[in-house]
């Protein structure tokens, strides 16, 4: 049996709350691949940099800093090609957060939005530390909305491609999500 919480206030703005019994659902697995495209060189990126860190920059270090903050509208794509069909978009926040000789490493916060099919409408949330240069690496899944509320997993996320010249690069995304 599930027990969730209702809170409410009362006359004198106390709040209090009671345990209510709710049924238990069983979850759902399901899997997705798609590639994940993104730009952040160009006349038309969809990797922005919002906020700088103030630490010298080393132009023989093509990976921003430790502190940069980004603002993320990449494409979710049915191909490694440029051209090939969006299904939806990754949308969020990434913090550079490696420091030194550290393997070039972001902190993300997206939510994976499609926007076609049967999963039009629904999301999943990623919120994860990310190697993005390792060839393999795992990221966690934290939520979700509409056919993946309540959603947790993961990502398996490969290396595809990325030329640091013009910051072009793909990634494949295998995702296992447990959901409601």
């Amino acid at each position: 049996m599930m027990m969730f919480y209702v809170c409410s206030a009362n006359d004198e703005g106390d709040y209090y709350s009671e345990t209510k019994y709710g049924i238990v659902m069983k979850k759902k697995m399901t899997k997705i691949n798609f590639f994940y495209h993104y730009v952040s060189g160009g006349e038309n990126p969809n990797v922005v940099r919002i906020a700088q860190a103030n630490a010298t920059r080393n132009e023989s270090n093509p990976f921003p800093p430790f502190g940069d903050l980004n603002a993320i509208n990449n494409a979710l794509r049915v191909g490694i090609e440029p051209n090939s069909r969006i299904i939806g978009r990754a949308k969020g926040l990434e913090v550079e957060a490696s420091q030194g000789n550290e393997m070039p490493t972001a902190v993300v916060y997206l939510d994976f939005g499609f926007t076609t099919g049967e999963l039009n409408g629904s999301s999943f949330v990623i919120c994860s530390r990310d190697l993005y240069l390792e060839p393999i690496h795992e990221l966690a899944v934290v939520g979700g909305r509409g056919n993946f509320r309540m959603a947790e997993g993961f990502a398996k996320v490969e290396l595809i491609f990325f030329n640091p010249t013009d910051g072009y690069g793909v990634d494949k995304y295998c995702v296992n999500l447990y959901h409601h």
